[in-house]
């Protein structure tokens, strides 16, 4: 009964929880904006709004960046074809299989059946769903900064007992002190790593590189898999962009270069304890995140699971289950 309320649900639930991620990622973002010279005369109220507009304009950056990029894309398409095309005639001669009266059946019946235009005009459709679901995660976040400041009152007069509003706070206070942590942290690094794999497609010249490198940071979030579709769909790109294996395999070892020094050597040293997740559960996560929402739920899957697991080894009573989602106990 939860697992349909939460599928039915999506289009509410869905930007409501990227929001509340997102201010998770605002909030540490502002207080951590206190060490600039400058912007430490600021109230925490002008940090806030100053973060806020920060981020307003990051999405309607995002926005322009996926629907111009997406244009120019659906231009570049029958060069794509073309190159790719020319690859395989070449592949066909060099294995000697270009003279066969096979071949040109075999290309009709598998590469000629695949129309890759077809596929623009659904993604250029579901743009309006892409952009409600931004401006409402913009509008919840804005809220929630908002609530921020008198939510601590909320709880001692909900809570009725001034003792237990105190301890209340207590827990909600580190409770949102290591979720923030985690989530800002991880969005750092995915930042470095977007960073990074943008010189490096500058470099080789891969088409669309600043879209590939927001793609990349974004799937930076979704353990194992992630980081395997960022690196073959900017190899693909390389392949129908100039029509040679070669390239495609440099393009591959560089990026894989970036995924593993910063997955592996620069990811753990900022996050120290903050990921501390069981595989298995990972696993289960995004398989059940997946199944009920999609890509969107993929992207959300761990950070919300890791979220969960910080809030539950807080709570006496909850405890044992963090540690059972976690990978080494400690929690």
């Amino acid at each position: 009964m939860i697992g349909w309320l939460l599928w039915v649900g999506k289009p509410v639930l869905l930007p409501l929880l990227a929001a509340i991620i997102s201010v998770y990622v605002l909030s540490t973002a502002a207080a951590s904006i206190d060490r600039v010279p400058l912007l430490r005369r600021f109230p925490p109220w002008a940090r806030r709004t100053l973060i806020l507009l920060g981020f307003a304009v990051a999405v309607v950056l995002l926005f322009v960046l996926v629907i111009n990029n997406l244009a120019q894309i659906a231009a570049a398409l029958p060069r794509y074809e073309s190159n790719l095309d020319l690859l395989l005639t070449r592949t066909a001669s060099l294995v000697g299989i270009d003279d066969e009266p096979t071949w040109e059946n075999l290309r009709s019946a598998t590469f000629d059946q695949f129309d890759a235009r077809s596929l623009i005009a659904p993604a250029l459709l579901s743009l309006r769903g892409f952009g409600t679901t931004l401006f409402l995660v913009v509008l919840y976040s804005a809220f929630f900064m908002a609530e921020r400041g008198v939510l601590a009152r909320k709880v001692i007069i909900a809570a009725g007992d001034p003792q237990l509003g105190d301890r209340t706070l207590s827990i909600l206070a580190h409770v949102n002190e290591r979720i923030g942590q985690y989530l800002f942290v991880k969005t750092t690094v995915n930042v470095i790593l977007g960073a990074v794999s943008y010189a490096i497609m500058l470099l080789l010249g891969i088409e669309f590189a600043l879209f590939w490198a927001v793609l990349i940071a974004f799937l930076n979030y979704i353990p194992y898999i992630g980081s395997l579709i960022g690196v073959l769909l900017p190899a693909l790109l390389s392949l129908a962009q100039f029509g040679m294996l070669w390239m495609t395999g440099i393009v591959i070892l560089a990026l894989s270069t970036a995924q593993i020094v910063v997955g592996g050597y620069l990811e753990p040293r900022m996050m120290g304890r903050a990921f501390n997740l069981s595989p298995f559960a990972v696993l289960i996560s995004l398989a059940f995140w997946s199944a009920l929402w999609g890509l969107p739920g993929t992207l959300l899957a761990v950070p919300m699971t890791a979220s969960l697991v910080l809030v539950l080894a807080e709570i006496r009573v909850t405890r044992p289950f963090a540690v059972m989602l976690s990978s080494s106990g400690s929690v």
